[in-house]
């Protein structure tokens, strides 16, 4: 036997055997690591930007729904990609696993190259579609002239994140996103206020943030620290199957951050009728919650390889035991967390835009958004179940009712009849309105789950 094929066997046999909670965990830390240092800077960013003025603050939110264009692309490859070669290596298959890696990491560099080259040709009026005011336009324009640069980037970087953790890799990802993070935070105040870029820093520094951590994530692959291999030569394997495949696995995450992007934008658009406060406010929320809520979303990440991963090796009681084991312990962590943005909503407002008008209407928003978002965690680990597990068609119908059909609604009814009130409430309505839903979902996927798990090749192999 191989090198190889005993570093495949030793992954395999950690995957399979190691007690689920200290798996989950061990998958999760570095995500949840990873994604509390991105949120951090992603706060004292707008932190930063915020000292530049309401208007300025209000472009950091409304470039936020193009970055989430980017992302989506990114997520599309990645979660695509991953969740197939996940269960390919659960089944012992290394070579289609770095296929489809290398495919999902290629696809996603154009597709992000595309996104750049359509973003500069229609600057203006996309920055007016994402919903800026005319005060709010130069402040986007400059912002988001970075971001479209590292738009390749930004996008494959979370491709190969993604691809990282589905190999229950997550360390090696969170050493990639953590050195663009750090080096975001670090150059933010050079940038913005020691060279005097102001808001034009703030998106060089992300862009510059990107650059490093594709570089780190990519050197992963070329170094043999993956069992999967991203190489030209694996991806000119490429079939139209095989990129169906991994389109079609990956489009909830697609859809969920399209919506995510258009909710955001049609969110903008309705706050701008209430001046740039209502749109700094809004936007500072969104952060904090995402901020709040990037612990659990860490356990949901660290779920989904051990999903993926065990479903392909027919190892069914520890799927079921890991979705139990990740919906209670995020379920912990988000009451922890909304318990405080409850209690310290004002303040927390107030650190990053000193604005009462923004104070007054980011408060009652976040304290109403904290209160739903403890509905969450549940949902999301039932559509990361979905998703990793090939389930498709389920996975895209919740993605799209969490993220879209019902926030969009109620966001249009709301805030016809109640205004700026109603603005607020749209989000926790539609995620309270996702719960039946999803736990319906959930039910009759594990009714249809086999009851007996599959015999354990690896014993056999590891015997000859």
């Amino acid at each position: 036997m191989n090198v190889q094929s005993k570093n495949n066997i030793t992954q395999y046999e950690k995957m399979t055997c190691t007690p689920i909670p200290r798996l989950v965990l061990e998958l999760s830390i570095p995500a949840i690591i990873s994604m509390l240092v991105t949120n951090i800077y992603n706060l004292v960013d707008t932190a930063f930007v915020g000292r530049l003025g309401t208007s300025a603050s209000g472009a950091v939110g409304v470039v936020f729904g193009f970055m989430s264009i980017i992302q989506a692309f990114g997520f599309l490859f990645g979660q695509g990609a991953g969740s197939i070669l996940s269960r390919a290596l659960g089944a012992k298959d290394t070579k289609s696993a770095s296929v489809h890696a290398s495919v999902g990491f290629f696809a996603s560099f154009l597709c992000g190259s595309l996104i750049s080259v359509i973003g500069f040709l229609f600057l203006d009026d996309i920055v007016m579609l994402l919903g800026s005011t005319e005060t709010i336009a130069p402040y986007a324009k400059t912002y988001i002239f970075y971001i479209l640069i590292s738009a390749p980037f930004m996008s494959s970087c979370l491709t190969l994140n993604n691809i990282l953790r589905y190999e229950g890799k997550a360390f090696l990802g969170m050493i990639g996103l953590m050195s663009g993070a750090v080096l975001n935070m670090v150059g933010d105040p050079i940038l913005m206020f020691g060279l005097k870029m102001e808001i034009a820093g703030a998106g060089l520094s992300t862009a510059l943030s990107q650059f490093i951590s594709w570089g780190i994530l990519l050197c992963m692959f070329l170094l043999g620290k993956t069992e999967s291999k991203i190489s030209f030569k694996n991806a000119a394997l490429v079939t139209p199957k095989i990129l169906g495949n991994i389109a079609a696995t990956g489009f909830p995450s697609l859809l969920r951050q399209g919506l995510n992007s258009l909710t955001t934008v049609l969110l903008n658009t309705r706050c701008a009728v209430y001046g740039d406060a209502a749109v700094a406010a809004m936007s500072i929320v969104s952060r904090i919650i995402f901020f709040a809520f990037s612990i659990a979303l860490g356990i949901g990440q660290g779920f989904q390889p051990v999903s993926a991963f065990n479903y392909g090796a027919g190892k069914y009681s520890r799927l079921h035991k890991g979705f139990r084991f990740a919906c209670l312990i995020s379920e912990g962590f988000i009451l922890f967390s909304c318990a405080a943005l409850i209690a310290f909503s004002g303040s927390l407002i107030a650190l990053f835009r000193n604005d009462p008008d923004v104070i007054e209407i980011g408060t009652r928003a976040l304290r109403l958004q904290a209160l739903a978002t403890l509905v969450l965690p549940p949902c999301m680990v039932i559509e990361m179940l979905f998703q990793s597990t090939g389930r498709r068609l389920g996975a895209t119908l919740l993605s799209a009712l969490r993220n879209g059909l019902f926030f969009i609604p109620a966001l249009l009814i709301l805030s016809h009849f109640r205004g700026l009130a109603g603005i607020q409430e749209a989000q926790p309505v539609s995620l309270i309105l996702s719960v039946p839903v999803s736990v319906i979902f959930a039910v009759r996927f594990f009714r249809k789950l086999p009851k007996e798990d599959k015999e354990d090749p690896v014993r056999e192999e590891s015997a000859l």
